[in-house]
């Protein structure tokens, strides 16, 4: 028997078949072009960024505040509160649509410190904002300030505090009228202040952030579980436009357990409806009041250089005084 004659178009021993060799050379010209693009444009979307020259002002801090706002909450731990101390460095970027990226490094400091005993600690975070919208994204690391240890058993010692209260706890404001939080109640201002945290990075934007200026209308609830439940408004003072805005927050606890935290604040400007309606001349007398304090402490601030809490204390002071005297004039 003849062998038989190979095709012409059959590959000869050795070689490559055309194919082949097509998917090598696009294999080394894709190599080629990774090799000679520049470090932070592999994607199209890093390549829409670049670096901001001009920062606007405040923007490091207002980042830091933001990531620290998450740090706490996601912490979960009122022993382990953190707040601002120094901006050391940072930089951002800035894309078309005015998003911003910002790399910082700032020092942090326990938020309860014991008299003398103040210590700072290192944070460095990246911060995410997507314009002017809220929620920005954020990845921080810290350095430990609190032995994991101490801060169990502190936070231990404040949960058996709430839980050997006998009685519900219903106050009716922290700081009190004269700006004083007594110390049986610190517990709780320290509790609120973190499930407050979370309410604070969700409303931060790149312009617009949060201080808590007062809690009132505090409730604990006995609940089957070991959990603290409880219920309490605060009032955030808005630092830009200086207004005072009301947040009724829902907050479930138990130590070492992330944290649960539901909210609902009212804005000035446009006021929103809650779950159960009030009748339409309390609601509006309540927006009145409301409106009132915001002016009254804006416009006192302003005047005479004091800051917002120290005018939110004046303010509180003012309305016992005034409430007292009425009383008085009335019999």
């Amino acid at each position: 028997m003849q062998p038989s004659r190979p095709s012409l178009f059959a590959p000869r021993p050795g070689n490559r078949p055309p194919a082949t060799r097509l998917l090598a050379l696009l294999l080394l010209l894709a190599l080629q072009a990774a090799a000679a693009a520049p470090a932070g444009s592999r994607t199209p979307e890093d390549s829409e960024w670049r670096q901001d020259a001009e920062l606007p002002q405040g923007l490091l801090s207002q980042a830091a505040r933001a990531a620290l706002h998450f740090f706490n909450f996601r912490a979960g731990s009122p022993s382990a509160l953190r707040v601002l101390a120094e901006v050391q460095e940072g930089s951002a970027w800035i894309n078309q649509r005015k998003e911003r990226k910002v790399d910082l490094v700032f020092t942090a400091e326990l938020y309860n410190t014991e008299e003398g005993k103040a210590r700072l600690g290192k944070c460095s975070a990246q911060v995410f904002f997507r314009n002017e919208k809220p929620r920005p994204a954020v990845n921080v690391t810290c350095t430990q300030l609190l032995e994991r240890k101490k801060r169990q058993e502190e936070d231990y010692q404040l949960y058996r505090h709430m839980k050997q209260l006998n009685t519900p706890l219903d106050v009716v404001s922290i700081p009190d009228s004269h700006g004083h939080i007594d110390p049986s109640l610190r517990p709780i201002w320290d509790l609120a202040f973190l499930g407050s945290s979370y309410v604070m990075w969700e409303k931060t934007t790149q312009f617009l952030h949060y201080y808590v200026s007062q809690l009132s209308s505090v409730k604990q609830w006995k609940t089957n579980d070991d959990a603290i439940d409880f219920d309490y408004t605060v009032l955030l003072h808005e630092f830009s436009t200086q207004e005072i805005i009301p947040c009724r927050i829902h907050l479930v606890w138990y130590p070492g357990k992330p944290l649960k935290v539901k909210y609902h604040c009212q804005e000035l400007q446009t006021p929103e409806a809650s779950g159960t309606e009030e009748g339409s001349a309390v609601a509006q007398q309540k927006r009145i009041r409301l409106v009132t304090m915001t002016l009254w402490v804006r416009s006192l601030a302003l005047l005479s250089g004091l800051g917002i809490q120290h005018c939110c204390e004046l303010w509180y002071r003012w309305q016992t005084w005034l409430r007292s005297h009425v009383a008085v004039a009335m019999v």
